[in-house]
């Protein structure tokens, strides 16, 4: 007998995560591998991180603190909220599965742009809602367009700030306008993974609607700048309401031991937070010279990645790159995303486009 599969799961296309450095090796044999394509931080975690891990190992047999007491305490000093406003996820892409299980019934609506984190379309039709896209201007999300696609049937709206894959934002000016028009029924996701890289004056302060008592959650991770992606550790801020409702649904012990070791010890380590934000800007101008020089026009970015135009089948040149020894991650078309890496991997990276665009030139 076949299986009988929900229509709306079988839609869904599985995420494909970049690809690993270990699986390169052995298809072609490269003992350099660089891997620029999923937004790590080059530096790795905070030295006392890794410390704070170590007398953990003792314990493995124990489950983990399932309210996380301590990390949800010191998230809640950090950002001057309550414990209670506090979420832990397994990466904050657990807790988008959490939001749309617990705000979307059948045919409810979340309105999201149209280039955006995958996950969030993912999540929603796996609750079995619906996606309402709306086209991005110049790379950026248009937040009055979105504010225009808000009906009756909406629950959700996501806001990737910086955005993934683009690395562009929206600015203070343009939240506060939007929040004006959202109504009282629509839960603001803000997804702010790359909070910590962007530095413009006027990025919008979106824990602001949190504590103003707004029906907003500000989410958050320890897997990119902080270099701990490995140990799967996001959080969310929010409402204690939300809090409460998300609660309902998530795993007893989500955030397992080392994690939150980890992560409280990563939280406390802004000398490594300080020098992984300056590595990136400073790498992130080389980079982008080296591809300007090359005839590409890579879009403004907030984040740890670039995004560009090759040019050409972003696939083929994708492909071209793993066999030079460099992984970055072909988005759709001819757009690509490559991560600002240390000082030797971004110019392998330089070297490695150069190769493939001197054998078949950009597409004009």
């Amino acid at each position: 007998m076949a299986l009988i599969v929900h229509p709306d799961i079988d839609s869904l296309v599985p995420y494909v995560p970049g690809k690993p450095i270990e699986e390169l090796q052995r298809e072609l044999g490269l003992s350099r591998i660089v891997k620029l394509a999923s937004n790590e931080n080059p530096l790795g975690p905070s030295p006392k991180a890794v410390a704070a891990i170590g007398p953990v190992t003792g314990s493995l047999h124990r489950y983990p603190d399932g309210g996380a007491f301590r990390l949800r305490t010191a998230l809640a000093e950090r950002w001057k909220v309550t414990p209670d406003q506090v979420l832990l996820g397994n990466g904050s892409d657990e807790i988008l599965g959490l939001l749309a299980r617990t705000f979307l019934s059948p045919a409810d609506e979340a309105v999201m742009a149209s280039e955006t984190f995958v996950i969030y379309k993912m999540e929603v039709t796996a609750a079995h809602g619906k996606s309402v896209t709306v086209p991005m201007k110049n790379g950026r999300h248009d937040l009055s367009a979105m504010a225009d696609a808000i009906t009756p049937r909406t629950r959700l709206l996501f806001i990737c700030n910086p955005n993934n894959p683009t690395g562009t934002m929206v600015t203070e000016t343009e939240v506060r306008a939007l929040m004006q028009r959202v109504p009282e029924q629509v839960v603001v996701v803000f997804d702010e993974a790359y909070y910590e890289y962007a530095d413009a004056a006027d990025y919008a302060d979106s824990l602001a609607y949190v504590k103003q008592g707004r029906h907003a959650i500000v989410l958050r991770t320890f897997s990119k700048i902080y270099g701990l992606a490995g140990l799967r550790i996001g959080y969310g801020l929010t409402t204690p309401e939300i809090a409460s409702y998300l609660n309902r649904l998530r795993p007893p012990f989500n955030a397992n031991s080392v994690a939150q070791e980890a992560a409280i010890a990563a939280l406390g380590d802004e000398t490594h937070v300080t020098r992984s934000r300056s590595l990136n800007r400073e790498q992130m101008a080389v980079v982008r010279q080296g591809l300007e020089a090359l005839g590409l026009t890579p879009l403004p970015s907030q984040a740890n990645f670039l995004y560009f135009d090759a040019g050409r089948d972003g696939r083929e040149l994708f492909q071209a790159l793993l066999r030079e020894g460099v992984i970055v991650r072909h988005i759709e078309g001819s757009m690509v995303r490559v991560t600002i890496g240390l000082p030797e991997e971004n110019q392998m990276f330089l070297a490695a486009l150069r190769n493939v665009l001197e054998r078949e030139p950009i597409q004009s």
